[in-house]
């Protein structure tokens, strides 16, 4: 009930800071919370309205760790890529919006390969948001049936 309760919590943030910056839930596989920008309807500022949500995101989770209020607390990973997706429904029982492809799995190889705190990003999210926000970039990273990827994580400095 407590993981439930603290997850709950956590999700319903998110929600917000995703609406605010017209971000797509798609969906929720335990901890984890994918969302897109750009779909169902394209978005020219899709790259700095997702990392936008993702910093807001981050002080989140940041400054819920500090508050007394008997759930559990978590520490967050933030993977972006950008690119085209398939998305739609399929299937006949509990329709769902979902999206697929190449987009997809490269993302969740970013968040994989993130650290605790921070955002770390694509080299195609770099090119459409390096002049907006400070990054570091991290190298070449072996990534999972991909090969090397150059990634990037957006700087804690403002």
């Amino acid at each position: 009930e407590l993981l439930v309760k603290s997850i709950d919590y956590y999700f319903k943030g998110f929600d917000e800071i995703t609406t605010n910056y017209g971000l797509e839930k798609i969906k929720t596989i335990g901890d984890s919370y994918m969302c897109a920008c750009g779909i169902p309807v394209y978005q020219p500022s899709h790259a700095t309205r997702t990392i936008k949500a993702a910093i807001e995101m981050v002080e989140f989770v940041h400054h819920a760790t500090n508050v007394q209020n008997g759930l559990h607390h978590f520490n967050v990973r933030v993977g972006v890529n950008t690119g085209p997706v398939v998305a739609g429904i399929v299937g006949i029982k509990k329709w769902q919006y979902d999206i697929w492809g190449d987009t997809v799995n490269i993302a969740s190889r970013m968040e994989t390969l993130s650290k605790p705190g921070r955002i770390n990003i694509s080299e195609s999210t770099y090119m459409e948001i390096k002049n907006e926000f400070n990054c570091e970039y991290r190298g070449e990273i072996e990534v999972k049936n991909r090969g090397m990827i150059k990634m990037y994580f957006i700087s804690n400095e403002a």
